[in-house]
């Protein structure tokens, strides 16, 4: 299982953990590293101060390889960038944009340039601009999704691209991961399943939302308005989709209505635990998580899992 790239990045295991907002802090990331994967901090909207304490804090927590996660429609994104460049940083994962007009900066700065992209000519136009590896995310994984499964994507992807593709979307445990390389893909990202990670500090109830959800139990919300996010149902989630068909149906839909719902949400489901008006972001996998257990435990399950599942089918049909 071990690649080029994952030995030149300095990660173990081919296992990347998301970058959720509210919930990938230096706490779980640095368990996520410490235990061989590649652990993430998630920035959003952060201005640099606060993105360098969350760096330093992580450098205090482990010596292991671990990424950034930049998004690029934070308003701060060129001092974020430019402290990155020269904070020691090594790895960094991108979203909701292009990373093309900072590539010289990070190659200046040895840095891996690793976007999270949900299409085929996205992926395409990331090869192009000189990235080192893509994160292809399928709609099945919370929060910001895509249109297309990972299923359908993934090989679609690594059918076009000469670069490492790592897959996300759906993958609750060792067999998705399995099937992840059978895809192509050299490795995956997990979000879902590291929110109820004894290192989380997750809100207990978001744990428990996770812990207690059916396969059914996920829904998505803003596909009229092209930002759809994949949720736990909950009352907010009811009222959302009611005011979103409501001004669907209308010539000039007032689409403030579903910001004014929104705000504020996820901080309410993570931090709070407020299982009204919180919006619990979570994969369609929610239904394999059954159990609390470290980071540790459950990146060695992916991998017991992943090899006993790859043997065992050789075996059968080969």
């Amino acid at each position: 299982m071990k690649t080029d790239f994952w030995e030149r990045i300095g990660v173990t295991y081919p296992i990347i953990q998301g970058a959720m907002a509210w919930v990938a802090d230096a706490d779980l990331a640095s368990a996520v590293s410490n235990a061989g994967g590649l652990g993430v901090i998630g920035t959003g909207h952060d201005p640099v101060d606060v993105v360098r304490a969350k760096v330093e804090r992580m450098q205090e927590l482990t010596d292991k390889p671990f990424a950034v996660n930049v998004m690029l429609l934070n308003e701060h994104v060129e001092e974020v960038v430019a402290y990155i460049c020269q904070s020691g940083v090594k790895i960094i994962t991108t979203g909701a944009g292009s990373p093309g007009k900072y590539m010289d900066q990070f190659n200046a700065a040895g840095i891996s340039v690793i976007p999270v992209v949900a299409s085929v000519g996205l992926a395409k136009r990331m090869e192009r601009e000189g990235v080192h590896a893509v994160i292809v995310e399928g709609m099945e994984s919370g929060g910001h999704v895509g249109k297309q499964t990972t299923m359908a994507l993934v090989p679609q992807v690594t059918k076009e691209l000469n670069i490492p593709v790592i897959a996300a979307g759906g993958i609750g445990d060792g067999r998705g991961m399995a099937a992840a390389f059978m895809l192509g893909a050299i490795g995956i990202q997990v979000g879902t399943r590291f929110v109820v990670a004894h290192e989380s500090n997750a809100h207990d109830n978001f744990k428990d939302r996770i812990l207690k959800a059916k396969d059914i139990d996920t829904v998505l919300t803003g596909e009229t308005t092209g930002h759809p996010v994949r949720v736990l149902r909950n009352k907010l989630t009811k009222e959302y989709l009611r005011v979103e068909k409501e001004e669907a149906s209308k010539e000039n839909p007032d689409w403030n209505r579903l910001e004014a719902i929104g705000t504020g949400a996820l901080r309410r489901a993570v931090v709070e635990g407020n299982l009204d008006t919180g919006s619990f972001m979570a994969g369609q996998i929610a239904g394999l998580v059954d159990k609390r257990e470290s980071v540790s435990e459950i990146i060695e399950s992916y991998m017991t899992v992943c090899k006993e599942t790859i043997a065992a089918q050789a075996s059968e049909w080969l």
